[in-house]
């Protein structure tokens, strides 16, 4: 039986979703298109339930690709029963959406999620009342503490068994409206079956008079990213030298049978520095990184970033909706790139997508903790990653100079602030960081061992010649050729080869302050990785590809050359 989950967004249907299938899932496309789902699997009583995440919508009939095949994949014979999530605090807006999937005529549920929070705020929703008004059986949920999960699967189960329970009837006032005629009913439903009591005003309610306040919140913001910094680099710190000094003395131990020089000895010194450098350089700040991210986006804070940021994506003439590609783009610029789809002017998604590739991801954010806040102090990587946000507003306002449009204003709901669980916190992290074990580190192994390879015939030359313009223009060494190159595979490369390629892993010997500074900047800005090239091909034509591709470079020459200047002027 295969169960399709759909929701407006920030309704808990993802929570939902991992708390029975985990992060045991799978990132799947709607053929023919770039639009991605998530499908698991959940034994429910002994039979297998194929579960399918479909992204949030606030409508089937809009023109956004990924409304529009959601509502054909609803509309296939794939599916056997619809649960519909609906944040039982904003349930107006929810049984618009629900009044419209019962025009699908398919067994349905209604789960009522966050019925902690509304009851917080004193709303009594009559279930009962509203399930015989819809047709559908409506269930109360906590998806975030688990409440109700197990009943909701076992109902869903039961439903679809005797599909004719469940199956909405498609007839009278509920068959062939448009977007204003649901809208009226919904909110009709709302106040029939919703009764408002009294609210608690309790501290959650008075955070956010601070954290959204129009100058109080924009300083807390700087200093939670900086506390965010410390963080992350305080792990890092702790953790990588132990585990540098941990593998020398394996890479000591591993090369000893092998005579000193040959070949294969300097090859199986690439393979083991290519695994050593995933352990003891990456991980020590990606992995803290990522638990962060998911900390402040289960917590409910990154929406309010989002909010915060509204005006500022409107002062470098995007939509409000474009904060989202960006708050991405910190994880990985691959989903950021992909999430452009939701805007829906062509003009909007090209310029998004361009700021979305200076953002930098985790594995770019790597290098400014290993090589700028490890030996030059969190404050300078903290003054690069502002210095990042000022050349992406700058870039931005360009662009929309050169394609003015005038762009509308961002209605978003604020969710409820949540206590977030280890679970899904780890979950979530070991969600992302699986794609580095899987993909990043064979590649960055296969990457060591290629340069290992070149050193030992003297071939590297070849590659620090192609780009010797670059780096002679920013100051760099002739040697970090290789590192910048095989960087546009995985950005992880940039830091790991360059150990091998200056020839030590303390940095200090071989780069001046500077150097370490402009050698960031350049990272952070440059061409994206191949997979973030071949999104931008998919969503937006070869030509845009290459363009924004050359856009980068532009823009990380220049943004080095100014690192340059104010690092020779401070330091």
């Amino acid at each position: 039986m295969k169960v399709a989950l759909i929701g407006l967004p920030n309704c808990g249907k993802s929570t939902l979703f991992n708390q029975v299938a985990g992060y045991k899932a799978e990132t799947g496309n709607f053929s023919g298109t770039t639009v991605t789902f998530t499908e698991g699997r959940v034994r429910v009583a002994g039979e297998v339930i194929e579960l399918v995440d479909l992204p949030g919508a606030y409508t089937l009939q809009s023109g956004s690709p990924a409304e529009l095949e959601a509502a054909r994949y609803l509309d296939s014979r794939d599916v056997d029963l619809i649960i519909n999530v609906a944040d039982s605090t904003q349930l107006a807006s929810a049984l618009s959406l629900t009044l419209e999937l019962i025009q699908f005529r398919k067994p349905m549920i209604l789960a009522l999620n966050m019925v902690d929070e509304s009851a917080r705020l004193g709303l009594h929703i009559d279930a009962v009342g509203l399930s015989r008004e819809l047709n559908v059986p409506v269930l109360p949920l906590v998806a975030s503490k688990g409440r109700g999960v197990k009943e909701l699967f076992l109902k869903a189960l039961e439903v679809g068994r005797n599909s004719e329970d469940g199956t909405p009837k498609a007839e009278g006032r509920f068959a062939k409206q448009n977007a204003d005629d649901r809208h009226t009913l919904a909110v009709a439903f709302a106040k029939k079956y919703v009764t408002q009591g009294e609210r608690r005003i309790i501290w959650r309610d008075r955070l956010d008079n601070v954290l959204l306040h129009p100058m109080w919140g924009y300083a807390i913001m700087l200093f939670v990213l900086f506390l965010f910094f410390q963080a992350v680099y305080g792990i890092g710190k702790l953790t990588e030298p132990p585990l540098l000094a941990l593998f020398d003395w394996i890479m000591n131990g591993a090369l000893s049978p092998f005579t000193e020089g040959s070949f294969l000895e300097q090859l199986i010194l690439g393979v083991l520095q290519g695994i050593a450098a995933g352990v003891a350089i990456v991980l020590p700040y990606l992995l803290p990184f990522l638990l962060g991210l998911g900390l402040l986006e289960d917590v409910g804070y990154l929406p309010r970033v989002a909010f915060l940021m509204d005006s500022f994506m409107h002062r470098i003439g995007l939509h409000g909706k474009a904060i989202v590609p960006f708050i991405l783009g910190y994880g990985c610029n691959v989903p950021a790139v992909m999430s452009t789809r939701t805007l829906e002017d062509p003009r909007d998604r090209y310029i998004a997508a361009a700021l979305a590739v200076l953002v930098p991801c985790a594995a770019r954010l790597a290098v400014v903790f290993g090589l700028v806040a490890f030996y030059l102090g969190p404050m300078i990587a903290f003054a690069l990653f502002l210095f990042n946000l000022f050349i992406i507003a700058f870039t931005g306002k360009i662009l929309s100079q050169m394609m003015p449009e005038d762009t509308p204003g961002l209605i978003m709901e604020m969710p409820s602030y949540r206590v977030p669980t280890l679970k899904n916190v780890f979950g979530k992290s070991w969600f992302r960081v699986r794609e580095f074990v899987v993909e990043a580190w064979p590649i960055l192994i296969a990457g060591s061992a290629v340069l290992a390879t070149l050193n030992y015939f003297n071939l590297a030359y070849i590659f620090n010649w192609m780009a010797r313009p670059i780096t002679w223009l920013i100051g760099l060494p002739s040697q970090v050729g290789v590192p910048l190159i095989f960087g546009i595979l995985r950005k992880e490369l940039s830091l790991v080869m360059l150990s091998q390629a200056l020839g030590t892993a303390d940095f200090e010997l071989a780069l001046s302050s500077e150097q370490m500074i402009v050698y960031a900047t350049f990272v952070m800005f440059y061409l994206p990785c191949l997979a973030t090239l071949s999104i931008l091909r998919r969503e937006l034509g070869t030509r845009a590809m290459l363009t924004i591709s050359a856009l980068t470079v532009v823009v990380a020459l220049l943004a080095a050359l100014l690192a340059r200047g104010v690092a020779i002027v401070l330091l």
